[in-house]
């Protein structure tokens, strides 16, 4: 047997008409829907809340708006110009009573002023220091008469001039109209951001740099110069030695000073040389060079000296003095055209001892 299921009968779906009624009830929450938004907008406007004065501010421009000095003001009014700002670089201050006199006239209400008596302003400002202002006369020197930069300075007149301007003033500065004397060296230009949107003419001396060698330690006589020692600084060419040494540390390391020489001396010819190779006193080898002939003998050093030097020898048996050129170690060379070379010790060649 099966079981029975109950017959559910089958009821039409109802289908309501449209009425005025209804009709009427939708367009009143569309218009109440705008109303709120309308509401809400306005709300946002007039700002969220209480007005209330700003702590210390930086101005960027040359006025000073409402929105700069008050916090709350809807957009449209923060952009009310209140008061002039201070001069670039400048710092102002502004009583408190008169920001709210000024809001108040505005018909914005009373302003929170949570306790402040007045408020501190200081307007940005890019400052061209003196730097920038030597690197665009050098610029200006190279490109117009034909000095290279990397040989000079510029002494400017004054203490320390800047230059004050706007912040959106980013670009590089610029040297125009420029006067530059050859003879005296003085030199005059007006530096400018942009289109002369700033400008300030300086003047100023030129100095011929060069790079001159210091030591960095006091050396005795007879002491040997290590890369350590020596430095090499950019001094004005006026206030130098006319033998002041220029060469790179690689070509003074390793010689010996020729006398006492202090800390933070620029060295001179003179001061430095290469070391003895051959010490007075000292037994050396005489070599003898000749077409088809070497000879080498023994002999003593009458006097000391550096490779390529020229010192008189005795020659311990015949007491004879020979007049010899020291090219290397301990090693002399007597001959009609001695070669002056670096030897070692050792003789390059076996030769006949006498």
């Amino acid at each position: 047997m099966h079981a029975l299921r109950q017959i559910t009968p089958y009821r039409p779906t109802r289908v309501a008409t449209l009425s005025v009624g209804i009709v009427g009830r939708a367009l009143l929450a569309v218009l109440a829907l705008c109303l709120l938004v309308v509401q809400v907008l306005a709300q946002d406007d007039r700002g969220d809340g209480p007005l209330r004065l700003r702590g210390d501010v930086t101005a960027r421009g040359d006025v000073l708006t409402l929105g700069d000095l008050v916090e709350g003001a809807s957009a449209e009014a923060a952009r009310r110009p209140l008061f002039r700002a201070p001069a670039l670089g400048a710092t102002g201050t502004i009583q408190a009573r008169r920001i709210a006199d000024a809001v108040a006239g505005l018909g914005l209400g009373a302003v929170e002023t949570g306790g402040r008596v007045q408020v501190s302003v200081l307007r940005s400002a890019r400052r061209v220091t003196a730097p920038e202002i030597e690197a665009a006369l050098k610029r200006a020197l190279e490109a117009g008469h034909a000095l290279d930069a990397r040989n000079l300075a510029v002494r400017l007149d004054g203490e320390a001039p800047v230059l004050l301007a706007p912040v959106d003033l980013d670009g590089p500065a610029s040297a125009l109209d420029v006067a530059y004397d050859p003879r005296s060296r003085r030199i005059a230009a007006l530096i400018t951001l942009g289109e002369r949107q700033a400008s300030l003419r300086v003047t100023g001396q030129v100095v011929e740099i060069r790079e001159v060698a210091v030591l960095g330690r006091a050396l005795n006589r007879g002491e040997a110069v290590t890369a350590a020692d020596i430095t090499l600084e950019r001094r004005p060419r006026e206030a130098t030695p006319p033998d002041a040494q220029g060469a790179s540390q690689g070509g003074l390391v390793g010689q010996v000073a020729q006398r006492g020489l202090s800390a933070g001396a620029i060295l001179r010819a003179g001061d430095l040389a290469p070391p003895d190779l051959v010490a007075r006193g000292e037994a050396v080898t005489i070599v003898f060079d000749a077409p088809g002939l070497n000879l080498s003998l023994r002999a003593l050093a009458n006097e000391s000296g550096r490779l390529g030097a020229t010192i008189t020898v005795t020659n311990p048996i015949s007491k004879k003095i020979l007049s010899a050129t020291v090219i290397g170690p301990g090693r002399v060379s007597v001959g009609p055209a001695p070669a002056i070379r670096q030897a070692s010790a050792a003789l390059d060649a076996p030769a006949l001892q006498r």
